[in-house]
């Protein structure tokens, strides 16, 4: 008994690592997206998962939700600080905050 339960915990975390994984490249491509339609940069390494709940989809399914933080840049100096959140492998919502556009 103790040894299949076990195997299920290992199961289990071994599914939520790989899922993880996969909705942080989905977080990173969709970062990718909404900072060029802003005319800014994604500094990649910056996308993490800073919160993971159960949510609802809008058909009233259980669903993993996970809000990425990441930081994006107009200049290549300043930052500003972003994120999105994901339900299950959807975009539910994103904030990209106002930012004077640099001079070329």
């Amino acid at each position: 008994m103790f040894e299949t339960l076990l195997l299920i915990i290992l199961l289990l975390a071994a599914w939520f690592w790989q899922d993880s994984i996969a909705k942080r490249e989905v977080a990173v491509q969709l970062g990718r997206e909404l900072a060029q339609r802003c005319n800014l940069q994604l500094l990649d390494e910056t996308v993490a998962c800073s919160k993971i709940w159960l949510g609802r989809d809008s058909r009233g399914h259980a669903q993993l939700a996970r809000l990425y933080e990441f930081e994006v840049s107009a200049d290549g100096a300043s930052r500003l600080e972003c994120h999105l959140q994901l339900l299950g492998k959807q975009l539910h919502n994103w904030h990209i905050p106002p930012y004077l556009q640099p001079v070329h």
